[in-house]
């Protein structure tokens, strides 16, 4: 039997940190779907499907990783595509009580889902695309923070 896990996240950017979960991912499971969230609460840097088409860029080397986009509730997502394990990334200790808080109301939702949180590499541990999306907007130094082809489009939308 084949194992199937979901990413789940707005990636707006995708982050090197995210990449990093979606290694890990890589290489704990047969197939990872990188699913970009259509979150109608957000204002986004970039459409999503500009985000969609960055992923698949920059994880073109993953041949067990694809990446599509989804709306609405994560685990009736889940349910459509026949998948029951979620992967979310926890950074510090910060994000263990939301990232909780999510987990068990999937469940809740979808009772057969499991979540499996997955650490990225101790330089991450501080990256968010908040914290991109901040530093960038005052001229602040990004090229560690993301993927090659998200900064090149990021300047290429914004400015340098």
């Amino acid at each position: 039997m084949k194992s199937i896990a979901i990413y789940p996240g707005t990636f707006d950017p995708f982050t090197n940190g995210h990449l990093d979960i979606v290694k890990r991912a890589a290489a704990i499971f047969d197939k990872v779907v990188v699913a970009v969230l259509i979150n109608g609460a957000k204002k986004p840097i970039f459409s999503v499907e500009e985000r969609v088409s960055q992923l698949k860029e920059c994880l073109k080397p993953f041949a067990n990783v694809e990446v599509e986009s989804f709306d609405g509730l994560l685990a009736d997502y889940m349910t459509k595509r026949n998948i029951n394990v979620a992967i979310r990334g926890l950074r510090a200790v910060s994000d263990l009580e939301y990232e909780f808080q999510i987990a068990h109301t999937n469940r809740m939702l979808k009772k057969d889902m499991e979540t499996v949180f997955l650490m990225p590499s101790a330089k991450y541990t501080y990256l968010t695309s908040t914290i991109v999306r901040e530093v960038y907007s005052h001229g602040g130094r990004i090229k560690d923070m993301l993927p090659e082809n998200v900064e090149r489009e990021l300047i290429r939308v914004y400015g340098g």
